[in-house]
């Protein structure tokens, strides 16, 4: 059986990355072909440290990663955007799983730059006591030092697949569902969660290079957002999501938990919902008795 690809026409840069958008058939590889992917070595924004820091290198591997990090982001929008058969919703999940990509590059290469000519007393702060020997060559098994470093910031001089506190990446941060409303919000959510994260970690460095950065990467988390919710919004009858519309009468339902101060329940929460909202809900003033009854309201 002779040598096959993949053949795909059709594809787009998202900063330091080209995948194809779709039309992917298997056959022998034909000059002239768009490749599965191709790495452009120009940054999607350049990225500056200004001083060694391996403190807060530690703390950046949050976005690396951790569940709310780029690899994260990427692999979400990646097996969204492969499973849905709406032509500009796939577009779109793949643009940006693309550009999270290249977000994913420009963290690592900020965590080399704040390693990179570290003291080792300062690694030593972070690490432990051995791991500025080790870099330095003082220690002869290295090799089985570093890889059973219970914080492991460096692997190889380089980043490893981690959150801050050394916990290895895993795919149950994918919280792909497989339903576009679902999986819409489930996104604005991510994205959000992820603006948070670089705000404080913004918030945590003096390094005028690294805040630079790290406010590109935290606005593009803006822009994500919001085309997410504009995504969202083009799905007409996107509430509740998929195919079953519960019961009216539950659905409607703001069930009082708060007793309030022995003077009958509180309202406080049943205002906020109900004047923020066109939904329209109705207080269950009386919960235990109707669940006693196996009703409600």
């Amino acid at each position: 059986m002779g040598h096959q690809t993949i053949r795909c026409s059709g594809g787009y840069f998202g900063g330091g990355w080209v995948i194809p958008r779709r039309h992917c058939s298997i056959g022998t590889p034909t000059t002239g072909e768009v490749p599965m992917f191709l790495h452009n070595k120009r940054m999607m924004y350049d990225v500056r440290v200004d001083q060694p820091n391996p403190a807060f290198a530690k703390m950046l591997l949050e976005q690396f990663g951790g569940p709310n990090g780029e690899l994260a982001a990427a692999m979400r929008y990646f097996t969204q955007g492969w499973n849905e058969p709406d032509d500009q919703r796939r577009s779109m999940l793949l643009d940006i799983a693309t550009e999270e990509l290249s977000h994913l590059e420009m963290v690592a290469q900020s965590l080399v730059m704040l390693l990179k000519g570290s003291p080792s007393e300062l690694v030593d702060q972070v690490e432990g006591n051995y791991l500025g020997d080790l870099l330095d060559g003082k220690m002869p098994d290295y090799v089985n030092l570093s890889l059973g470093s219970g914080l492991n910031l460096l692997g190889g001089g380089g980043p490893r697949l981690t959150d801050s506190m050394g916990a290895p990446w895993t795919a149950a941060y994918v919280d792909t569902l497989g339903q576009p409303a679902a999986d819409l919000r489930s996104n604005v959510a991510a994205e959000a969660r992820a603006k948070v994260t670089y705000e404080r970690l913004i918030k945590c460095s003096d390094d005028a290079g690294v805040k630079d950065t790290l406010n590109f990467l935290m606005t593009r988390e803006i822009a994500h957002q919001k085309i997410f919710e504009a995504a969202l919004d083009s799905i007409e009858g996107n509430f509740p999501p998929g195919s079953l519309d519960g019961d009216e009468k539950l659905g409607h339902a703001y069930i009082a938990g708060d007793t309030g101060n022995g003077e009958g329940p509180s309202t406080e929460g049943f205002e906020l919902a109900q004047q923020n909202s066109s939904w329209g809900f109705e207080f269950d003033s009386e919960p235990v008795k109707h669940a006693s009854n196996q009703d409600i309201l």
